[in-house]
């Protein structure tokens, strides 16, 4: 049988790899050059670089914002900006700059290059001897000793970019800890000969590569086109499949100008978001592909479009579009899932992600996004990948990996087997599908069929543990059993997987555990803590003394419809409501004075910060000035005029750092000048989802009809109740 499904994992990766290919350009390889080889790029933060820190001591100067470089935006390599350094190296002074590599989700620092490669541009004639020195420092807190940067280059000619090889292997290490060049993390700056005159830098596109011959010109990427909105134009083209191509290269032309490169986007994504800001614009664009040697192909033909003033509707709609491209276009290629981030790991599958996927794939075939045929055939892919997956009693793991559909245990050795949790925000999403495709034709016979049988498999009650068995748990492993021991209950985004689990035709558990189990009856610990914010009660708070994080009012409903129902203890969607009203207050009232709160930017919820870690960011508790704004936008459903004014200032007055690809940027903190680079997949498509629901509750409606749904809510004794008006 493990012959059987490792053969079938290699047919099934060899076709859908072709198709995927064939479908989106080189998704498959979306983050291949970006995450191996590159250092910097461009930052998406004006004003300064928020990976560098600086330091300087008199008389010497050096040009800092913040402590950090500044971004320039007239000169670059790889648009829209480059790094400026500007100094003055003085006698009994000195200076440094550290550049910091970007270390996001599951990105392993692991160089294959022997040389680090570093674009240079002066104003002025520079002689070797008066560059800066040069030093590097490992992950494991290994360095190097410094090296005169000039002993890598002759002199710099003024106004020309020029491309500087540093050998690796030229440097000795100077700490208690070899260095490691494959694990490279951050490349000091610092005075050199103090000859007391003022010099000025710009450095861009900073890579580590294998020295090299310099590469034939590349193909121009075919079948461009461009669409405006209100403030930006969005291009697609058509990828090519030639891995020397580091970059395309994105050149416009404003209201008749002359064309300029405004900016780069990375090999195996062929979008590019351009926010021009102006709501009466008309822009005509050209790409290129180049190799990272500045090779570049010839411009592909023009495609013009023009901005112009947009409804409330349609806002939305364009919000619901790009997040939900996150999921079809950057689909990991084999299964048709979601990957947890891009850029990130390109393996790794999140089967949470993916349910939540599912749902937004329902709101795109029905708002014409894609075609219902499409949507079929995709979810087909996905159905049919999940049925050869490693499965635990019915149930997935977090991760997968799209290769070959084993598991991946990325949070450590104890998770390498199932989560139910993540489990049950997947069959929120199957089962909305099974109940949207639901015409009597071939395939959408097959994908009912398929969605039934996964469901009908999951051993719900095998999770129950203990011997006292009055509660579901998190994880199960077929090496370490419970270990983990995490027992779902309280308040928080586990209420779905109850729901589902008393659900079941075939492996239901008891409507008790409802109780004894999510809402923790009989345990000691509290449930339904009633508590008063900014005049906002809340039937149900969060155990800490602080309200949760509002992923906690949308992972459990983007297909459970809390409207009109309740327990013993709230209504789900008045309490949903009152705590994202919650949040909106908090950021008026913003204790923390961080800039940029107020009641139009608003939203605190678990995302990757500043400090690139994750945190479950929640008002009064673990507040430091970052915003997600899926949080805000999310909470549509609840809060359509305080989401709506996040949404208009966001993309209004924030565009340009906030606006890409798939929507709102991950995450952002103004106070620290910071703007996220990936696009998580838990938090696009709830945008999606949720701005649909508050529009025609389509997948609210869609996931009610499962036969399934009104008898456990029966069962576990919910009664019929009165909503209040959104926003109210």
């Amino acid at each position: 049988m493990e012959w059987q499904k490792n053969q079938f994992f290699r047919v099934v990766a060899a076709v859908a790899l072709i198709v995927g290919l064939l479908l989106s350009g080189q998704c498959g390889r979306a983050d291949q050059h970006f995450s191996q080889e590159v250092f910097f790029e461009n930052s998406v933060a004006s004003g300064s670089y928020p990976y560098s820190r600086g330091k300087v001591s008199a008389p010497s100067t050096l040009k800092l914002v913040d402590g950090k470089l500044p971004v320039e935006t007239a000169e670059y390599v790889s648009g829209p900006n480059a790094l400026e350094l500007q100094w003055k190296s003085m006698a009994n002074g000195g200076w440094d700059v550290q550049l910091n590599v970007y270390h996001w989700r599951n990105r392993e620092i692991n160089w294959a290059g022997d040389s680090l490669f570093l674009w240079l541009w002066s104003d002025e004639a520079i002689a070797p001897a008066d560059l800066p020195r040069i030093a590097l420092i490992d992950l494991d807190r290994g360095h190097t000793s410094q090296m005169p940067l000039g002993a890598f280059t002759t002199e710099l000619k003024a106004k020309r970019w020029t491309r500087v090889r540093v050998p690796l292997a030229r440097f000795t290490s100077t700490s208690l800890k070899p260095f490691a060049t494959n694990r490279l993390s951050a490349i000091v700056l610092a005075q050199g000969v103090a000859d007391a005159r003022l010099h000025k830098l710009y450095l861009d596109d900073i890579r580590i590569e294998n020295s090299q011959l310099l590469e034939q010109a590349p193909k121009p990427p075919p079948n461009l086109e461009a669409r405006g909105y209100e403030r930006h134009v969005d291009l697609r083209w058509e990828g090519a499949d030639d891995p020397t191509i580091a970059q395309y290269v994105i050149y416009r032309s404003l209201n008749g100008g002359a064309y300029k490169a405004i900016g780069v986007q990375r090999y195996g994504v062929n979008r590019y978001a351009d926010y021009v800001g102006d709501p009466h614009a008309t822009a005509s664009y050209k790409v290129s592909a180049r190799t990272s040697a500045m090779a570049e192909s010839a411009m592909t033909y023009m495609a013009t479009a023009k901005t112009r003033p947009m409804t409330d509707d349609e806002l939305l709609t364009m919000v619901e579009e790009a997040s939900f491209r996150y999921y079809w276009e950057a689909a990991e290629p084999v299964s048709g899932m979601a990957r947890e981030s891009q850029p990130g790991a390109d393996d790794v599958i999140a089967l949470g992600a993916s349910g939540f996927g599912v749902m937004a794939m329902v709101v795109a075939a029905d708002r014409g996004f894609i075609t219902r045929e499409q949507g079929i055939d995709r979810m087909l892919q996905i159905t049919r990948f999940l049925e050869r997956a490693d499965r635990y009693h019915g149930a997935w793991p977090h991760f997968l990996s799209g290769r070959t559909g084993h598991t991946i245990a990325v949070f450590g050795i104890y998770d390498d087997g199932a989560d139910l949790v993540e489990t049950s925000f997947l069959m929120e999403g199957l089962l909305t599908a099974r109940q949207y495709f639901n015409r009597e034709n071939p395939k959408e016979r097959e994908l009912r069929d398929r969605i039934t049988a996964l469901w009908l498999g999951v051993e719900w009650d095998w999770f129950r543990a203990t011997p006292k068995r009055d509660a579901l748990y998190w994880h199960w492993s077929p090496d370490y059993a419970y270990h983990i021991a995490n027992r779902l209950q309280g308040w928080n985004e586990v209420m779905i997987t109850y729901l589902l689990a008393i659900a079941s035709p075939t492996h239901g558990v008891p409507a008790s555990l409802y109780w004894t189990g999510y809402a923790r009856e009989g345990t000691g610990w509290p449930y339904g803590i009633k508590r008063t914010y900014f005049g906002i009660p809340l039937e149900q708070g969060y155990v800490e003394g602080s309200p949760g994080p509002l992923f906690f009012t949308q992972y459990s409903y983007l297909g459970y419809d809390p409207r009109g129902m309740r327990d013993k203890y709230t209504n789900y969607f008045r309490n949903s409501q009152n705590e994202s009203l919650v949040s909106q207050a908090y950021s008026v009232a913003n204790p923390g004075h961080f800039k940029g709160y107020g009641a139009n930017s608003w939203g605190l919820t678990a995302v990757d910060g500043p400090n690139d870690r994750y945190h479950e960011y929640k008002p009064f508790a673990t507040d430091d000035g970052t915003i997600a704004p899926t949080g805000a936008i999310s909470a549509y459903a609840y809060t359509p005029n305080a989401s709506m004014a996040a949404l208009k200032h966001w993309y209004r007055d924030l565009g340009a750092q906030l606006w890409d690809i798939y929507g709102f940027r991950d995450a952002f903190n103004e106070q620290e000048n910071w703007y996220s680079g990936i696009t998580m997949g838990l938090n696009q498509a709830p945008q999606t989802v949720m701005i649909e629901n508050g529009r025609t509750a389509l997948v609210w409606r869609t996931f009610m009809s499962n036969p399934e749904i009104r008898p456990m809510q029966q069962s576990i004794g919910l009664m019929p109740d009165r909503d209040i008006s959104p926003d109210k």
